[in-house]
């Protein structure tokens, strides 16, 4: 098979580096040209829109910011809606509508093609070692077909029929935004009630407090870099297309109210730009405390693919 990848963003340039590792020939497109380069010095060659993409690979794989990139990426005017897609996959790993890429794999099969919905979880890190997991949904034959290319990027977990992958995404993030902001209001509490915060860590760790966020992201904010590998826009983005799913389905959402509101204050003073933990430095400035840590905490985005 040969492969396509479109989107070469912080985690895309990751994942479409260990599909190359794994050995398929490729051809990548970003809308900034110079993020191809480090691909192409794995070998693989430019395509210079969408539609080109499409017209040369078997399977094209997207992960673009949200649903406007996405549905630009199909319906411009070099997308891939404009070329024959008979025979050929698509695997989105994209952050977005459950509705909006139901409408889009329809369209895409009136093309010929077949589509998959893969949006990840975890963070950058998982991207480079390749051991990110994929909320996969679709067909399970065509989900046979392309599990060699999901397989190099990481685990391949199945979530049903197509656009199922979009929904666990999004109420991963939802859980995931709600425990970040827990965070700091529970450090800031125990640090003030005079418990050490790097022992606070280290006890909740395994216990029923226990989250990826927890052991994973606490140490981002004893580095106080507050992890800028995942901004606080795209926190938002997520946030609204979690409101908007649950809005649509008619279930309350105090909880993701409050956490989103958090998160807008976060971007408010810090910037938009500023990672996703500095929703907890809202929570420390405001009690005039700081919970740095002294130590060796390994930056997300600086450790190195498992292979």
């Amino acid at each position: 098979m040969k492969i396509g990848f479109i989107g070469l963003g912080m985690m895309g340039k990751n994942a479409a580096a260990n599909i190359r590792r794994a050995g398929f020939d490729m051809v990548v497109y970003d809308i900034r040209p110079d993020a191809t380069g480090p691909l192409l010095a794995m070998g693989a060659k430019r395509g210079i829109s969408p539609a080109d993409v499409m017209a040369l690979c078997d399977v094209v794989v997207t992960m673009v910011y949200g649903p406007k990139e996405i549905a630009e990426v199909l319906r411009g005017p070099q997308g891939f809606l404009t070329v024959d897609c008979t025979g050929k996959i698509w695997i989105d790993m994209t952050t977005s509508s459950p509705v909006l890429m139901r409408e889009l794999a329809a369209e895409f099969a009136a093309r010929g093609g077949a589509a998959v919905d893969a949006p990840v979880t975890g963070s950058v890190d998982a991207a480079i070692r390749g051991d990110m997991p994929m909320f996969v949904g679709g067909d399970d034959a065509v989900i046979e077909q392309i599990r060699p290319v999901i397989e190099s990027m990481g685990e391949l977990r199945k979530v049903g029929g197509y656009g199922n992958g979009y929904v666990a995404k999004l109420v991963n993030n939802q859980l995931w935004k709600i425990h970040a902001a827990a965070i700091g209001e529970a450090m800031v509490t125990a640090k003030l009630a005079g418990l050490d915060p790097l022992v606070w860590w280290q006890v909740m760790k395994g216990g029923a407090a226990d989250s990826f966020v927890l052991s994973h992201d606490v140490p981002s904010i004893f580095a106080g870099h507050y992890d800028p590998s995942f901004p606080i826009a795209l926190c938002l983005k997520d946030l609204g297309l979690i409101k908007e799913l649950m809005d649509s389905v008619g279930t309350t959402s105090t909880l993701t109210d409050a956490t989103h509101d958090r998160f807008r204050e976060a971007g408010r003073r810090y910037g938009t730009g500023a990672g996703e933990m500095t929703v907890c430095k809202v929570i420390e400035d405001d009690a005039g405390i700081d919970l740095r840590v002294a130590g060796d905490w390994v930056k997300p985005w600086e450790v190195t693919h498992n292979g």
